[in-house]
């Protein structure tokens, strides 16, 4: 048990410090809402089955779940304030969602499954936009989203693929 707190605290400690890194890059098209979704790559890693020792394995949905809502949460009285959170967390839980089924599809790669957490992140976001401001007018930035979304994705896809082999080697020769 103490082998997995430690790693999940690992994996977490590494989503938040993408999060200060992602805070500190002045990465706007003057449209509310693109970011390059850096803090994902943990989330997308652990959801293929994170890494460690054969005897103590963290990974999964459960433990990607745990740690991206932990990310929003302590980004958000680090970093962002709540007002943001609640953006952040619509879109975590949209985007979640959408790569857990696509995870579960088997059709889709990692690159494929990160694109759908990056488009899906968007749409959660706009919709909260639309709750909060009352408005669908904010569905104009849908396109701008959806692509950043996919082109983001594409990359953290591809440094997950990239980074998963080195993760997932065991100890013991396996």
């Amino acid at each position: 048990m103490t082998g997995r707190l430690t790693q999940l605290g690992l994996f977490l400690s590494l989503a938040l410090i993408l999060s200060y890194v992602e805070s500190l890059i002045p990465f706007s098209f003057g449209i509310p809402g693109i970011k390059l979704g850096l803090p994902n790559l943990a989330v997308v890693l652990l959801l293929y089955g994170g890494g460690g020792k054969s005897d103590v394995r963290v990974g999964g949905g459960r433990d990607a779940l745990l740690v991206n809502m932990l990310r929003i949460v302590l980004s958000g009285f680090l970093f962002s304030g709540l007002y943001t959170s609640l953006y952040a967390l619509a879109g975590a839980l949209c985007s979640f969602a959408a790569m857990l089924l696509g995870k579960r599809n088997r059709r889709l790669s990692v690159v494929g499954v990160s694109v759908l957490g990056g488009v899906f992140h968007n749409i959660g976001q706009l919709a909260a936009a639309v709750a909060v401001t009352q408005t669908v007018y904010v569905g104009w930035y849908a396109p701008a989203l959806i692509a950043a979304g996919t082109v983001t994705g594409a990359v953290l896809g591809t440094a997950a693929g990239a980074l998963l082999p080195y993760l997932t080697k065991t100890t013991d020769g396996r």
